[in-house]
């Protein structure tokens, strides 16, 4: 079994800058994750990461990634889904399918997964009008109507990228006003083809076999009406943290269901380090994950060295 000073479970930009700084300090690397990138290459403008005033998501996670690759000497990567995660003799042992790794340190950057909107319908028409990325399949809705559910920042920028295809876009959620960083509410507030809805939650999801989704029921009624007839629904209201694995093998979460760490993105768990979204920080954007990757990558040095 293949040893290292350090396995990152997670390729996105938290993954591969910790993997920057761990060959930075001479650690023995490998990151593992099955989507290379993570869930910022879905977003098509980045424009709060320090140094670059505005990049596709894609870039900043391919310049991270070869910064990473730059200490080819002592960093790898492995595409790939970790099935399973071990302590044994103060040693973390790393199940990839029918592989075997051994690490001396784990950091953990897995991130999270979209939220689902559990109502009637939704399992029925996703991916036949009912969506969570719109950079991904707004595309399909040049000339139609299309609603994206959530109030915040994700939500607007999901509004903008649609907006851009399609003729109208509601903005739907259970709050009496949107949260999205100010730039992005001034834009949202300054689209003609953007109509906001507030104070309502969409409690059905309806359509046609063939057509796909047609219509939402709303449970407060809009302009005297408790269904809205649209051709797609994008849904961004929030993420839940990938956090199993970890769960697994004792590493303590908090009610949310993510890893508890501190400021040196240390667990309860000798050894075991978290970063990113998947960590209980409260504000959490690419430029904040990249720093705790960078810390745990640290903090793995030197308990490597004690």
């Amino acid at each position: 079994m293949e040893t290292y000073d350090t396995i990152i479970v997670g390729a996105g930009v938290t993954g591969y800058a910790a993997a920057m700084y761990a060959g930075r300090l001479g650690l023995k690397t490998l990151v593992i994750g099955e989507t290379p990138g993570g869930t910022i290459i879905i977003t098509d403008t980045v424009e709060n990461y320090p140094g670059f005033i505005k990049l596709t998501g894609q870039e900043l996670a391919d310049n991270i990634k070869n910064h990473a690759l730059d200490y080819k000497e002592f960093v790898n990567l492995k595409e790939g889904r970790v099935t399973k995660l071990e302590r044994k003799d103060e040693k973390f042992i790393v199940h990839v399918k029918d592989e075997k790794y051994l690490a001396k340190t784990v950091i953990y950057a897995t991130g999270s997964k979209w939220r689902e909107l559990k109502v009637p319908g939704h399992d029925e028409y996703k991916n036949k009008g009912v969506h969570y990325c719109a950079l991904c399949d707004g595309f399909f809705y040049r000339g139609k109507i299309g609603a994206v559910i959530g109030g915040a920042d994700s939500a607007a920028k999901d509004a903008l990228v649609l907006s851009e295809h399609a003729k109208k876009v509601y903005m739907i959620y259970r709050g009496s006003e949107i949260r999205p960083e100010p730039v992005n509410k001034k834009r949202v507030m300054e689209k003609e083809n953007i109509e906001l809805i507030h104070d309502t939650n969409i409690i059905e999801i309806l359509g046609d076999p063939v057509k796909g989704v047609t219509k939402v029921k709303l449970d407060n009624p809009y302009k005297g009406k408790d269904e809205l007839e649209l051709d797609g629904v994008f849904i961004a209201i929030g993420h839940m943290p990938l956090s199993e694995l970890a769960k697994e093998m004792g590493i303590k979460l908090n009610k949310k269901g993510e890893i508890m760490i501190n400021r040196k993105s240390e667990t309860n768990v000798p050894g075991f380090y978290a970063a990113g979204d998947i960590a209980d920080t409260h504000f959490k954007q690419a430029i904040t994950g990249v720093a705790e990757g960078v810390t745990a990558a640290h903090s793995a040095y030197e308990y490597i060295r004690r």
